[in-house]
Formats: structure tokens, sequence, C-alpha cells
């Protein structure tokens, strides 16, 4: 048994942070049973060249970098589907999902569109971009706009990753907002939501505004936080009588910091739920030869939470979070379209 063979026989959903088909295939071939997409993966991909020949004939047909933008996001998610499908159908939607980001330019903050008006482009643009697809996830920010729509769109019939989330109070907000929209369904049996908690960036966080923290509670607040969510999570759902998993996503689990081992937050989230893992920390997984088993379950020593409670203040690092997750949640949408402006100067 691979490590990877050993994650997933832990428990563990594994959905690879990229839909680079190349790693997605040897992905699949390890485990994985799912993946998400953002527009720095799609800009990577489109900066590699290997896609010239697909948005060639996008440029001679005059489309705008947008659209252009778009639908090469629109082919690359839609190739990954195909390859977890099967994966769809053996566990009826409860697995296999690829995920779909709406555009990230909702929430620029250099250009700030009200927030009404963004709640009304996210339902918009979620319904179209689910329609027709049987295991494509919408990717939703827990922002005040994002969180605005959550309740339409699940009601709509929209299957949810709502990413960007750091604290109880933004995943509490997402939870009961996708359970209103659940309530109002007929086919309650099909409601699929996930909820994507970062970790890594967390202890980045901490390093840097709460240095006081002592070695064994500095580098546990993303892991501690995330746990805490997901036991949140599991009381929830768990009398509302629906039959699909209503899911925690531990994201953000590459480490930032040149000592913790790849396999840091990899290990421990080990035994349920999903993981979504960048391709490098795949393959530092698999390179490591390590056994995985059930971990998500345990908690630091109590004094460690003790620690924790006392000199982080998660109203702070939220705000802070979100401010820094805002930025890189529309730049890279914005150097996207460079790119593709710039692919388009290259191929007429």
């Amino acid at each position: 048994m691979t490590p990877i063979q050993s994650l997933v026989a832990a428990g563990t959903k594994v959905w690879l942070d990229s839909v680079d088909p190349d790693e997605i295939a040897r992905n699949r071939a390890l485990g994985a049973t799912g993946a998400t997409s953002n527009p720095i993966i799609i800009g990577e991909l489109i900066g590699t060249g290997r896609f010239d020949a697909l948005i060639k004939p996008l440029v001679d047909k005059g489309h705008t970098d947008q659209e252009i933008c778009w639908m090469m996001t629109d082919k690359l998610v839609t190739d990954a589907q195909a390859v977890f499908r099967p994966v769809s159908q053996q566990t009826q939607c409860d697995d296999g999902w690829v995920s779909f980001e709406l555009d990230p330019l909702l929430e620029d903050t250099v250009d700030p569109i009200p927030n009404d008006e963004r709640t009304r482009r996210y339902v918009e643009l979620g319904k179209k971009w689910a329609a027709g697809h049987t295991n494509r996830m919408i990717k939703v920010p827990a922002t005040g706009g994002g969180l605005g729509a959550l309740e339409e769109l699940v009601a709509h019939g929209v299957a949810l990753n709502v990413t960007l989330i750091f604290s109880e109070r933004q995943y509490m907000a997402a939870r009961d907002a996708c359970w209103r929209g659940a309530q109002r369904r007929a086919d309650k049996d099909k409601v699929k939501t996930v909820y994507s908690i970062f970790v890594s960036r967390l202890d980045v966080y901490t390093d840097k505004h709460v240095p006081d923290l002592s070695p064994a509670a500095q580098g546990m607040v993303g892991i501690v936080n995330a746990k805490r969510i997901y036991a949140l999570n599991k009381q929830f759902w768990a009398d509302k009588g629906l039959k699909l998993k209503q899911e925690m996503i531990f994201a953000s689990t590459g480490t930032k910091k040149k000592e913790d081992p790849a396999w840091k937050y990899v290990e421990a989230f080990a035994g349920d739920d999903i993981e979504t893992n960048p391709p490098a920390t795949n393959a530092a997984v698999e390179a490591s030869g390590r056994t995985f088993t059930k971990h998500v379950h345990e908690l630091p020593p109590a004094a460690v939470l003790a620690e924790i409670d006392a000199k982080v203040d998660m109203t702070k690092l939220e705000d802070v979070l979100m401010a820094e997750g805002l930025s890189k949640f529309a730049d890279p949408q914005k150097g996207l379209l460079k790119l593709v402006a710039k692919k388009r100067a290259e191929l007429q």
C-alpha cells in the first residue's frame, strides 16, 4: 500500500488541488477521487503552452480575453470531471466532484462591487456554470456577497464548495445558509455541500502576529481550528436526514515553513472527510514512504488548547486573513486575463 493509498484507506477523500490533465491521471491512479480549480491553477496551465492549440481557434474566432479565460476554465474542469465521473456514479454523487471557481473579480478590493450586486452575480453565475453537469461543484467564497448567494444556489440544485473559510463564524454562516436552501429542495437526497477550511495560512499568521505562543502551540492553530470546525460540522448534519455527506475540506494543506515535514497537515487530518492537496504535496507524501492512520479526531493537550484560546484573537485573525485572502483571490484572475492577452498576441 502506497502512502496515498493508506491515506484513502484511513477514510480520507483525496482531491487534487489541480486540473492539470497529467496530474489528474497520475493522482487518480494513486487513489484521488476529485479535484479543485482556481485562476492560479488555470493560469499556470495556460502558461505552459500545452494548450495553445485549443486557445488559437478561440483567438481566431474573435473571442475576448475574458471569454477565452472562462472557456478554457470550463474545458479543463470538464475534462477533469470526465476522469472522476465513474467515482461520482459509484458513490451516487457523494464523491467524484471537481470544483469550478466563480469570477474572483466579484471580490476585487480595488474596484469594489456593492454586496447585493455581488450576491446576485454569484447566483447568476453559479446557475450558469453548474447547468448540465452532474459532478461539477461550484466554488463560492465565504464573503458577504458569497454567503448571501448560498441559500438560493442550494435551493436551485447547485452543489457547493464554500471556500475562503478561516473561522467558526464564517463556517456557521455558510452552513446555516446551505441548510436553509436544502430545506427548500424537493430532492433533498441530492443536496451536496462542502466547506473549505484553510489551514496553513493560520500558522503563518500566528508566527507573525502571535509570536509569544509556546513551541507546543505555535504551528498548531490551523490544525486545532480546522478540527474544531470539523467536529461542529459532524454534529450539525448528524440529524438532518440528508443522504449525501455534507463535508469539510481541509484546504491549504501545503506546508509554508521549511522545517515542517510536507505531510504535516495531511497526517493531522487523516481519517475522514476531504483533503485538497497540491500535486507537490501529494508527491512528497508518496516519497515519504509513510503509512497514514486516523488522526482527525485528535486534539493537542488541554494546556495547549487553553493557551491558543487565551492568546489568539480569532476575530482579528479572520479579519487579517480575509483581507489577505481577498487580495490573493482577485489578483490571480487579473493575472490570468493578462496572460490570455499575451497568448493572443503570440498566437495571432
